[in-house]
């Protein structure tokens, strides 16, 4: 999966999920300081992008990501490791 694809569906999630406006979701937006996700909408989040990696996300993989280039990163990291390191 391309890093373009992840974004396109982490851009759906933000969309149908939080409510968040098209224009708004950018690689470059904050999650918290533009996009308004706090901790709980995270741990949402996070419950909706399992299925892009198809194993379990742990949130510690989550804690540096600030950005949404940030997460596509850290999601694109997650594929392409072996079964055991998103466990």
């Amino acid at each position: 999966m391309s890093n373009d694809e992840i974004f396109a569906c982490l851009r759906d999630i933000l969309i149908e999920t939080f409510d968040i406006e098209a224009e708004r979701i950018t690689p470059e937006a904050r999650l918290y300081e533009d996009l308004d996700i706090d901790s709980i909408d995270a741990v949402d989040l996070i419950v909706k992008l399992k299925p892009l990696v198809a194993k379990r996300l742990q949130p510690e993989a989550f804690k540096a990501v600030r950005t949404l280039r940030d997460v596509v990163d850290a999601l694109q990291g997650l594929i392409k490791s072996p079964d055991t390191a998103g466990a």
